[in-house]
């Protein structure tokens, strides 16, 4: 049989944690390099380097395994994802004689249950790379496959189902070739191996407590068993808990990773732990020292992913990951009637190699909204920084929905116009109906927030607003909210009273300001998606008529931007000189000075 090396494994492990429908993936060797704007995009096929398959049983007919394939596309300011058509080409004479390949929803008398262990969902659900799932074709030794779009990410693209071929013998094995091609992209090819008797690892389920409160521990004495038939040369169990949870130990033969938030805002931990030793065949196996999972002072909703798969030699994991510093993990066999039970009984499946639970744990997330004080001369555009802050202590996601945690309620004051907006906002009617034009100033914008908002962070928003009229102590309201207008109330926030602030134009020096972003706020490069991108409802920009020179602010502090009066003619300034006009535009230039 073919061995794994570790760095397949790793491979391995990224793919499959991204075909089991995970929200990201660990940033392995071999991720989708960004291309420069020059340049067109480059995607990576990936999946499983090695898929073990059962035996073919005269008689019995074959069991399937299942073998899922992912594409990688640039994520972050690098890359914005492939809208166009794409086809998939797989070259399947490798395995000619050692195994037949259907693709899940072609397949007749296979079982197609899919647990999200070995690849991605199922075709015709969804389970395309961000666009329409491809319609896959097998004839003779190909398959094509025809999709659109790819999003940023890694994500599923394909999902074979793999059995092993009648007459073929133990230890056969055979590579499937995957290449890409579209107008506008290139693909990295990706080549995976099919050996038939290999051994089939199969995590068991672990009963937690799944109803919690912050400072909770608990025991999680994994246990895994080789249910297939041949034995396993070490393995790798992946850990991977969101931000809530935390496991105290860090293992001197692992390696972690903090997942970066990204766009979604969902902060994760993995672990990768190799574990050496000769597995064998219908033996079972647990950790030597259960593991301890704490709900920590942050937790709300989260999830804990535990994972395995047969490794090899332990080998340098790739650069984002840090090896602990404490003892090392061990796995022993089970002893007594359990372990033969546990490696003898129900036919393998595949999704058997992945467990997740999810955990409830009882707390709260402040969110307080903030507002701005700007002030502006008639045809000056000003920027007015609006937002929220979680205050905390609880971080919250909505993982498995995708749905927004919140969003912010934006009003804007009269006598003002925007000019343009952060990209996450869309205009609605003042009433907060659907508005089909998004281009021209409206009188209120909703901005939704990511499916996760950390504690301690948010959302800064910066609109460009021009002043049409002068109007002493205009008020807009600035509110964060649940998605659904109908059923405003945020279920986890104890505080409601400060989810609304103003927006107060040309207000004077009443000193009756707005409320501001809390002294906690770690400034806008921490919010989930940074310092959003304006856009120019009306085909302008930030800072256009002489305005802010900035299109983007952090919101801090209530400070007010420039007035913009650099852009009025010597004409325009002597025509409002009059006292108020003067007044107002000193007044503007000295708080503009005091908070520059």
């Amino acid at each position: 049989m073919t061995r794994l090396s570790p760095r397949n494994a790793l491979r391995r492990a990224a793919g499959l944690l991204a075909a089991a429908g995970l929200l990201a993936v660990v940033p392995l060797a071999g991720a989708a390099a960004p291309a420069r704007a020059d340049e067109p995009p480059v995607f990576t096929l990936g999946g499983p380097a090695e898929t073990s398959l059962h035996p073919y049983r005269a008689g019995g007919g074959p069991k399937p395994s299942r073998l899922g394939i992912t594409v990688t596309a640039p994520s972050g300011e690098e890359g914005t994802g492939f809208a166009g058509r794409f086809t998939l080409t797989f070259d399947l004479s490798g395995v000619a004689g050692v195994a037949d390949v259907a693709f899940d929803g072609a397949a007749s008398g296979a079982e197609t249950s899919d647990g999200g262990a070995s690849g991605g969902g199922a075709l015709g659900a969804g389970a395309s790379g961000g666009g329409t799932a491809p319609d896959c074709e097998v004839t003779g030794a190909k398959a094509v496959c025809v999709g659109t779009g790819v999003r940023p990410g890694t994500h599923p693209v394909a999902a074979l189902v793999v059995t092993a071929a009648a007459g073929g013998e133990r230890g056969d094995s055979g590579t499937i070739t995957v290449t890409g091609e579209a107008e506008g992209a290139a693909f990295t090819p990706f080549t995976t191996r099919v050996t038939v008797g290999g051994p089939d690892l199969v995590m068991e389920e672990l009963p937690f407590r799944t109803k919690l409160v912050p400072g909770d521990r608990q025991q999680a004495p994994i246990t895994f068993a080789n249910r297939g038939a041949g034995d396993a040369e070490g393995v790798l169990l992946t850990l991977r808990y969101t931000r809530g949870l935390d496991i105290p130990q860090r293992y001197s033969n692992c390696r972690y990773s903090e997942d970066d938030p990204g766009p979604s805002g969902v902060g994760r931990t993995t672990a990768l732990c190799t574990v050496e030793g000769a597995f064998e065949a219908g033996e079972a196996y647990t950790l030597a020292t259960p593991l301890t999972i704490e709900a920590t002072e942050r937790a709300y909703r989260d999830t804990f992913l535990y994972r395995i798969e047969e490794a090899g030699p332990p080998r340098p994991a790739p650069a984002a990951f840090e090896r602990g510093d404490g003892a090392v993990l061990r796995a022993v066999p089970v002893t007594g009637p359990q372990n033969r039970a546990a490696g003898r009984t129900a036919d393998p499946t595949p999704h058997d190699n992945q467990r997740e639970a999810d955990f409830r744990t009882e707390n709260t997330a402040d969110f307080a909204a903030y507002g701005d004080r700007v002030s502006g001369a008639r045809g000056a555009t000003v920027t007015a920084d609006v937002g929220f802050r979680n205050v905390g202590p609880a971080w919250i996601g909505h993982l498995r929905s995708g749905e927004d945690v919140a969003v912010v309620d934006f009003t804007v004051p009269r006598g003002a116009s925007v000019v343009a907006k952060p990209d996450r906002c869309r205009a609605v009617t003042a009433a907060g109906e659907y508005r089909e034009d998004q281009r021209s100033p409206a009188p209120r914008y909703l901005c939704p927030t990511s499916p996760a908002v950390h504690d301690g962070e948010g959302l800064d928003l910066p609109f460009a607003l021009r002043i049409e009229e002068v109007l002493i102590g205009a008020e807009g309201e600035v509110t964060v909210r649940a998605p659904r207008a109908r059923n405003p109330a945020l279920p986890f926030d104890p505080a409601p009273a400060n989810n609304t602030a103003r927006l107060v134009l040309n207000g004077g020096d009443d000193g009756d300001g707005p409320s501001t972003p809390p002294t906690s706020d770690p400034g806008p490069d921490a919010s989930p998606s940074g310092a959003p991108a304006t856009s120019a409802p009306g085909g302008g920009a930030a800072g256009a008529s002489g305005g802010s020179d900035s299109g983007t602010g952090s919101g801090h502090g209530g400070g007010l931007a420039s007035t913009g009066s650099g852009a009025l003619t010597v004409a325009g300034a002597a025509a409002v000189a009059l006292t108020a006009g003067l007044a107002l535009v000193a007044a503007a230039r000295r708080r503009t000075g005091r908070y520059s």
